[in-house]
């Protein structure tokens, strides 16, 4: 097992489920000193228990609501108050939707966007200026293959994805002067709650499991995917089962991809 991770300070977001919880997992018998956030307080705790009994002796649960975009400064002071700087940050906090877009009220589309791009955006930007100060950082975020591509019953999701591409890849140029890196880490299909969690065309959750979530990836194997891609500086990585196919289709056959995935099953 790589020692990459020893010692230095991980902050997970949406660690208390899914693959945020899969990541305190895998980095618990490595050494890290693990900062794990979500709205969920009880929760947390149930998996920072569980990440001690897998090895991790650093742990500090700290609770943030990615929709309150104003609170996140101060959250950032508290941390960096118990840890002194943040070496890597895991952004996978966020919420999916299952509804088409000509019945999905306007608020769900903004919720959509509230937590899953400002959201991130916000708790980015309240962290990079301990990362510049200490000329280290790395910032990795958990987006989806609908941060490439377009799917029915996505379009507030997939909005959100692809403007955390916009923002991640900008701000990538920005550091490049700088030793900051950031991963854009888009899986496909993992089997996680969040499909259960989805809202639905009037905000509500969708309730059920997808057939196609269901048979998806591990988040024990996602999780591993992206820490190895953390440990090799990657920029961007894709993967999932076959649907990383499309994003090849998108790029050379875009016309072919739209009638494929117009026919899709994506639920």
């Amino acid at each position: 097992m790589s020692d990459y991770f020893n010692q230095k300070r991980v902050w997970v977001t949406g660690a208390s489920s899914g693959i945020g919880e899969a990541l305190v997992y895998a980095l618990a018998p490595r050494g890290a000193y693990i900062i794990l956030s979500s709205r969920n307080e009880e929760a947390l705790q149930r998996v920072a228990t569980e990440a001690g009994r897998r090895g991790a002796t650093h742990l500090l649960v700290q609770p943030l609501d990615l929709a309150l975009h104003d609170s996140l400064p101060g959250v950032v002071e508290l941390v960096l108050a118990r840890v002194g700087k943040v070496d890597v940050v895991i952004h996978c906090g966020g919420i999916s939707q299952r509804s088409l877009a000509v019945k999905t009220a306007l608020s769900v589309d903004k919720r959509l966007m509230e937590v899953n791009y400002f959201g991130t955006v916000a708790l980015t930007k309240a962290l990079l200026p301990s990362m510049l100060m200490h000329q280290l950082g790395h910032i990795v975020v958990v987006s989806s293959l609908t941060g490439k591509f377009g799917t029915p019953m996505r379009s507030g999701y997939a909005a959100s994805k692809h403007a955390l591409h916009g923002f991640f890849d900008s701000l990538r140029a920005e550091l490049a002067h700088t030793p900051l890196r950031i991963t854009l880490a888009c899986p496909g299909f993992v089997r996680t709650q969040v499909s259960i969690n989805a809202l639905t065309e009037d905000g509500r959750p969708q309730g059920t499991m997808d057939e196609a979530t269901e048979k998806g990836i591990s988040p024990e194997k996602a999780a591993r995917k992206i820490l190895r891609a953390i440990e090799k500086g990657k920029e961007e990585i894709w993967f999932g089962g076959k649907e990383v196919l499309g994003v090849y289709l998108k790029r050379f056959f875009p016309a072919y991809f739209s009638k494929l995935i117009a026919k899709a099953k994506v639920t």
